[in-house]
C-alpha cells in the first residue's frame, strides 16, 4: 500500500467480562480480524476512498471483539496479545526507514483476564514495548469501560461512547481516528524534531459504580450529564471529553466512574474535567432504573394484567451482552412452572433464550412439527438453577447464525422457548421473525437483556426490568465486591465529607508516571 500521510497501526481486544459468572471466554470468541483488509471491512471509515482512509497509511495488526461473558482465560489472552505484539513487530520491521506515527487502540475497557488486573493497560504496556514511547496512541472505548490512571497515562487521546444504549459506536471510533489523524497531520503543534506534541490529559476518578440499567442516557440524570460532554468538547483549549460510568460486574480496583478531558490548555481541561465530575457526583442519589422493576413473578403478574401488547420483560441477571453466561435456566424454569402458560391456548410468550447444544441437536434431528423432550441450560452456570427439561413441539429451526450457530424454537404450552447451540443475545426484530415468531403479536416477550435495545424499545408497548439472579445481577450488594476501592456509591451510603473531584494532570505517555496509585 502506498504511503498516504502518517502511518497508523490498528490493534486491540474488546470483551466486557463479568467476574461473577463461572463462564470463561476463550480465544475463538474474539473472532479476530487480521491485517488492514479484514479490519477495514468492519470499519468503512478507514477504507481507501474515504476521507480518513485516504488521510493516513493504515496498517492492521489484530483486533478482536468477543460477546460479553466470563473472565478471559490467561491462555486465551496470552495467545491473542502475543499475536498482536508479533504482528506489530512485523509492521515495525516492514516500515524500515519509515516510522510508525500512531496507533488506534480499539478496546472496550472492561476486559478481565485471569491473574491480571487492568487488562487493557497490560495490553498497551506490551504494545508500547514494541512500538516505543513516541508513537501517539488514540483509544476508543465503551462508556461501561474503566480508565485507570495507568491506562490514561499510556494513551495520548482517549474517548468513549456518549449514549446508552450505544447508538454512537461507529461515531466514537471514527472520532478517535479523526482526532489521531488531525493531531498527526497538523503543523502548528510540532517540535523541532517533527514529532507531534501530545495533548494534555485531566483525569478525575469518581467513587460511583452503577449498572448501565441505572445510567441510560435516555433518561435523567445521565441524559443531561452526557449532553454536557459534547458542550465541554467545544470549549477553547479542549480537544475531547469523555465520561465512563465504569463496569459494575467486575471486582478490580479500577472499577468506578471516571472523567478524562484532553486538550492543549491545562486550565481549560482541568476545569472541564472537574465540571463533568461534579455533574456526575451531584446526581449520584438521583440514578434510578430505566423502567419499573420487580421480581420475575411480579413482572409476569403485571404483564398478564396489562392490556399493553407486546409486553416486554427483561430477564436481566443473565444478560449475555453485559457479561452473563447466558445459560442460566432460572427464568425459563419459573416461566414454565406458571399454570397460565401450560396450555397451547394460553397467553403467547416468547422466551429468548437458553443454550442447549444437545437439545438443539435432538430437535434438529426430529424436525419441525415433531414433539420432543429435551434438556438445556446450566452447563456453565448452574449456581441458581439446574438444567431445564421440557417437552414440546419443534416450531422452527435456523442454521448459520454468527453467535448461536443453530437456533430452535420449542413450543411448550403457550411458551415459545428459543434454544441455541451457543449463546446469543436477541436485540433485533429479525432475530425473532427469522425463527417464524411474531413478537409484535405476542402477549409477552421475555429477553435476557438489561435496558431494551432500540428496536425492542420501539416494539414494546410497555415493559419491566426483572431483578433476576445471574452473573450480572442488578442487585450489586447481592454479588459481594471485595476488591473495589471504598467507599463506593451505592455500595456505601456514608462518606466522610465530599470525594476528591480535583483534576489530576496525567503525564504524557513518553514521560514517567510517578506518585501514589489513586
Amino acid at each position: 500500500m502506498a504511503s498516504r500521510g502518517p502511518v497508523i497501526a490498528i490493534a486491540g481486544l474488546a470483551c466486557e467480562t463479568s467476574g461473577f459468572t463461572p463462564s470463561r471466554t476463550l480465544a475463538p470468541a474474539f473472532h479476530p480480524l487480521r491485517g488492514y483488509e479484514e479490519i477495514q471491512g468492519k470499519y468503512p471509515f478507514i477504507r481507501a476512498g474515504s476521507p480518513l482512509g485516504d488521510a493516513a497509511d493504515w496498517r492492521g495488526a489484530l483486533i478482536g471483539h468477543a460477546l460479553p461473558g466470563g473472565i478471559v482465560t490467561r491462555s486465551a489472552y496470552e495467545e491473542l496479545a502475543g499475536e498482536i505484539v508479533q504482528r506489530l513487530q512485523y509492521i515495525m520491521d516492514e516500515l524500515s526507514d519509515q516510522r510508525l506515527d500512531g496507533l488506534w487502540f480499539d478496546i472496550h475497557g472492561a476486559m478481565c483476564v485471569e491473574g491480571i488486573d487492568d487488562a487493557e493497560y497490560d495490553l498497551l504496556r506490551r504494545v508500547r514495548a514494541v512500538i516505543g514511547p513516541d508513537v501517539i496512541v488514540s483509544a476508543s472505548m465503551d462508556l461501561h469501560g474503566n480508565v485507570s490512571r495507568e491506562l490514561a497515562h499510556q494513551t495520548d487521546l482517549i474517548t468513549c461512547y456518549r449514549t446508552a444504549p450505544h447508538v454512537d459506536v461507529m461515531e466514537t471510533k471514527k472520532r478517535a481516528c479523526r482526532n489521531l489523524v488531525e493531531l498527526l497531520t497538523q503543523t502548528s503543534t510540532v517540535f523541532d524534531d517533527s514529532k507531534p506534541q501530545r495533548p494534555l490529559k485531566a483525569w478525575v476518578p469518581i467513587p460511583i459504580l452503577l449498572p448501565g440499567e441505572q445510567t441510560s442516557t435516555r433518561l435523567e440524570p445521565a441524559k443531561h450529564i452526557y449532553e454536557a460532554v459534547s458542550e465541554v468538547g467545544k470549549w477553547e483549549g479542549v480537544l475531547d471529553a469523555a465520561i465512563w460510568v465504569g463496569y459494575a460486574w467486575a471486582d478490580e480496583p479500577r472499577n468506578r466512574a471516571a472523567v478524562v478531558v484532553t486538550g492543549w490548555d491545562q486550565g481549560a481541561i482541568s476545569e472541564a474535567a472537574q465540571h463533568l465530575a461534579r455533574l456526575f457526583w451531584d446526581a449520584h442519589c438521583d440514578f434510578a432504573f430505566v423502567a419499573p422493576t420487580g421480581s420475575f413473578a411480579e413482572c409476569i403478574d403485571v404483564a398478564l394484567k396489562s392490556s399493553a401488547r407486546p409486553y416486554f420483560i427483561s430477564d436481566s441477571g443473565d444478560n449475555p451482552t453485559a457479561g452473563g453466561s447466558g445459560d442460566v435456566t432460572w427464568g425459563l424454569t419459573q416461566l414454565l412452572a406458571r399454570p397460565e402458560f401450560q396450555k397451547e391456548d394460553g397467553p403467547t410468550v416468547i422466551y429468548a433464550s437458553v443454550p442447549g447444544p444437545d437439545a438443539v441437536q435432538k430437535a434438529v434431528a426430529a424436525g419441525v412439527g415433531s414433539v420432543v423432550t429435551v434438556t438445556a441450560g446450566a452447563e456453565v452456570d448452574d449456581i441458581h438453577a439446574g438444567p431445564v427439561t421440557m417437552t414440546g413441539t419443534v416450531h422452527s429451526i435456523k442454521h448459520g447464525d454468527k453467535h448461536a450457530v443453530t437456533e430452535v424454537v420449542l413450543q411448550v404450552g403457550s411458551v415459545f422457548a428459543i434454544l441455541t447451540k451457543l449463546r446469543k443475545p436477541y436485540h433485533l426484530e429479525r432475530g425473532f421473525t427469522e425463527l417464524q415468531l411474531t413478537p409484535r403479536q405476542a402477549d409477552i416477550v421475555i429477553v435476557k437483556i438489561g435496558y431494551l435495545e432500540p428496536e425492542l424499545y420501539d416494539m414494546a408497548k410497555d415493559w419491566m426490568l426483572g431483578l433476576t439472579p445471574g452473573g450480572v445481577d442488578q442487585d450489586l450488594e447481592r454479588l459481594g465486591h471485595h476488591r473495589i476501592r471504598r467507599p463506593m456509591w451505592p455500595l456505601d451510603k456514608e462518606f466522610e465529607g465530599e470525594p476528591d473531584l480535583l483534576a489530576r494532570i496525567i503525564p504524557m505517555s513518553n514521560e514517567p508516571l510517578s506518585g501514589p496509585d489513586e
